[in-house]
């Protein structure tokens, strides 16, 4: 759910828990994370539909295009609707969001150097800043995988075991959003 025409959402009054995840090219894993944590969000009573999800790409190759087929179809799989379109990810989200979660190190990488851009820009002060979190933080049962590898260059194999490392974030987020 993409919500920038909202004014409250760059108020200081109380809002939402807001996540946005951010890959590459907003084609695999970061619309597959949304949609992974949005069905995870929505199963769980009460508490889970008040925090808006969202996902960008740091580039702008695939903006206004679906996701990738493939990781639509190992997505369809398993019960999600991986269909939000890709964007790229602006300044203004660093102050609209409460947690920008990275994919992978290089992912992480730039949403710092972004972030560090946005704040030297006066577009959100570092007190308003989104948190920085890399998804692989969360995973508890893939102690292997420091990173969700991109699986764009890979077979249908990769899309589903980047799903798995999805799901294990997310829940791991989710227990982190409880506390």
């Amino acid at each position: 759910m993409n919500d920038n025409n909202n004014p409250a959402a760059n108020s200081n009054e109380h809002r939402p828990l807001r996540l946005l995840f951010v890959c590459l090219g907003n084609i695999c894993r970061s619309p597959a994370a949304e949609a992974v944590m949005r069905k995870k969000l929505s199963e769980m009573p009460g508490q889970g539909r008040d925090i808006i999800v969202d996902s960008a790409g740091l580039g702008p190759w695939h903006a206004g295009q679906l996701p990738d087929s493939r990781m639509r179809r190992a997505g369809a799989a398993r019960g999600y609707d991986i269909s939000s379109i890709a964007r790229q990810i602006r300044e203004a989200d660093f102050g609209r969001y409460t947690y920008i979660i990275g994919m992978d190190n290089e992912n992480m990488r730039a949403l710092r150097r972004l972030k560090d851009d946005a704040i030297r820009h006066g577009v959100v002060s570092e007190n308003d800043c989104a948190k920085l979190l890399c998804a692989a933080d969360f995973m508890t049962h893939h102690p292997d995988y420091k990173t969700v590898p991109d699986p764009y260059y890979g077979n249908e194999r990769d899309f589903r075991l980047a799903l798995d490392l999805i799901e294990d974030a997310c829940d791991g987020i989710i227990e982190k959003v409880k506390r």
